[in-house]
């Protein structure tokens, strides 16, 4: 069974315990608080259990070169890369201004630090747990100090492979047992063939003492609906209020309509999932009743016969008489009582017959 720890206030995840579902806000918030504290509200209103951001320090995520760098893609928000990650990123003092509101809405916050001092400042926030993004999860000096500092954490894995992922295991493991590992391809949108969904059984292998999850960035919902059936404890999507906006992810994200309908399916695949003991349910029972098999005399049967299989036929009968799965059971064994043709073979009638529940 995996390790079953608490993510967020009142919210254990792994085991038996439901999918934790990540509504992945980002940046898609357009550097606007009141977009932003629209999605967090949002979020909570369609069912998600987190709502999540990404928060950098812009001067020690980039170099000097990069910031400088001209950016003239649609999406920019600025002329070069630093004014455009400028524009998106939220001050320290935002930050708390969105976590209080999360904590009125009631929904778990987080974000992302995807830099060393963006960790400092979410850990002296006191944010319940790391997200460790996927352009990290090979950074191990940034894994390491992030895992000592003893919050939960989870770690998505893409661009990553097994060899990777089994470092980062090790190397998070070594200093915080209370962690997940999410499959996740970096690529926006997702295209289905390179989801790769059996990832997960592999993680379930590997590391079957953590919860195993995933981070999609594909179009709808069905597959990550799917790694739930094929058992994800987390499942993070991206999420906007609208897929046009400007900016990379959006296209990638599910909008307000998705993700309630996500959640509502998760929970749908987990009631449907059960305890995977097979036995006739009470719900059968009706079905049973009317439909169930039993033995009938193919011919008449007198007193003291030996039965052969050749006496004995399998109907629909009224009443119910000996279960058909008993058929073989039944041949060599004496009847006590004369049997009419297509009547019902009943357990009483039978010597040395006693049903399984009585035995």
């Amino acid at each position: 069974m995996p390790l079953n720890f608490k993510l967020c206030p009142g919210r254990m995840i792994g085991g038996n315990h439901p999918c934790f579902v990540i509504a992945e806000i980002g940046q898609n918030h357009q550097g606007d608080i009141e977009i932003a504290k629209k999605m967090i509200k949002m979020a909570k209103d369609c069912g998600a259990d987190c709502a999540k951001f990404q928060k950098c320090e812009v001067n020690h995520k980039f170099n000097k070169k990069a910031l400088e760098r001209p950016y003239t893609s649609v999406h920019s928000w600025g002329k070069t890369y630093g004014e455009h990650k400028r524009h998106l990123e939220f001050s320290h003092e935002q930050y708390k201004e969105l976590q209080k509101y999360a904590e009125e809405v009631e929904i778990c916050f987080t974000a992302s630090g995807t830099d060393e001092m963006a960790v400092e400042f979410l850990n002296d926030l006191n944010v319940p747990f790391f997200k460790v993004a996927s352009a990290d999860t090979s950074n191990f000096p940034y894994l390491e100090k992030t895992a000592k500092k003893g919050r939960p954490m989870v770690v998505s894995s893409g661009m990553q492979n097994m060899e990777t992922m089994r470092r980062v295991y090790k190397t998070v493991k070594e200093h915080n047992p209370n962690f997940a590992i999410l499959q996740c391809t970096s690529a926006y949108p997702l295209e289905a063939e390179d989801v790769n969904l059996r990832v997960l059984t592999e993680y379930q292998k590997e590391f079957p003492d953590i919860p195993i999850g995933y981070s999609g960035h594909e179009s709808g919902i069905v597959i990550s609906v799917a790694a739930v059936a094929m058992g994800a404890k987390v499942i993070e999507r991206h999420f906007t209020l609208d897929k046009t906006w400007k900016g990379n992810d959006h296209k990638a994200s599910v909008v307000p309509s998705e993700l309630a309908e996500l959640v509502r399916s998760i929970r749908l695949v987990e009631r449907a999932l059960g305890h995977g003991v097979k036995q006739m349910l009470p719900c059968e029972k009706p079905c049973h009743d009317k439909l169930g098999k039993s033995l009938v005399a193919k011919v008449k049967i007198s007193k003291g016969t030996v039965l052969t299989e050749d006496m004995l036929a399998v109907k629909v009968a009224e009443p119910m008489g000996i279960a058909a799965e008993d058929f073989f059971q039944m041949v060599g064994k004496k009847v006590k009582k004369d049997v009419e043709a297509d009547e019902s073979i009943l357990p009483e009638v039978v010597e040395g017959y006693c049903k399984k529940s009585n035995c």
